[in-house]
């Protein structure tokens, strides 16, 4: 027998899917992706946030998809690179149909939450409630009259995904509120509300941290579910 023969093999090499080799390089592509996309930002290089941001989502869909994650994350997630593609456009238009994808993003997220059949806490969705009713009654003279609708519909399902996502964790229940807040952020520059310096910057900061915890906890939950 020969000594290649005879060397035992790694159970969890053998069982491991070979395309989770992948997974570190397009983690590390991503995070590299934010680091340049920021920098941009507050650099006020325009022209590398447009290359930057449409690589985001693509490279972190590409790292849930090769370690196995479920696909209302993926699509989650592509959606949310489509609202990143259309928001890149500086019009109505464009805004509404980046907002629309990313709602669907949101849709597949609450329907990810919901297989958890762990109940969400009624008192951090009653504070989610009362502060999204206090952020419409504040901003709502201020947007523009075509906007006011839609924005507050999809503020609301925004918040049921924030709240909804507490079922995984602290973590996820982090994921869930950073995206509220980044969209809040966008929300009071439409309105023309004072500004922190570089708004985009902290956009896309709370933006990106919010993808990455919410993808981080499903494919935890979803590896700790696996037999």
């Amino acid at each position: 027998m020969s000594a290649t023969a005879a060397r035992p093999t790694d159970p969890r090499r053998a069982t491991a899917p070979r395309a989770e080799r992948f997974a570190r390089p397009l983690l590390i592509a991503f995070l590299l992706a934010a680091a340049v996309d920021l920098a941009g930002l507050l650099a006020g290089l325009d022209t590398v946030h447009l290359v930057a941001k449409p690589l985001l989502m693509p490279l972190l869909a590409g790292y849930a998809a090769v370690r196995g994650g479920p696909r209302l994350l993926i699509a989650a997630l592509l959606f949310g690179w489509g609202g990143d593609v259309f928001l890149l456009a500086d019009n109505d238009l464009a805004f509404l149909l980046g907002m629309g994808s990313f709602a669907v993003g949101h849709v597949c997220y609450l329907t990810l939450f919901g297989r958890d059949r762990a109940p969400a806490a009624l008192a951090t969705g009653a504070a989610y409630v009362l502060v999204l009713a206090v952020f419409l009654v504040l901003i709502w003279s201020d947007l523009p009259a075509e906007l006011r609708v839609p924005v507050a519909g999809y503020s609301l399902l925004l918040t049921a995904m924030a709240w909804r996502a507490g079922v995984l964790g602290r973590y996820a229940a982090a994921g869930g509120a950073l995206f509220l807040l980044s969209d809040a952020l966008i929300a009071t520059g439409i309105a023309e509300w004072p500004r922190l310096p570089a708004p985009d910057f902290w956009v896309m900061l709370t933006y990106i941290a919010a993808q990455l915890l919410l993808a981080l906890r499903v494919l935890g939950a979803a590896r700790a579910d696996r037999p």
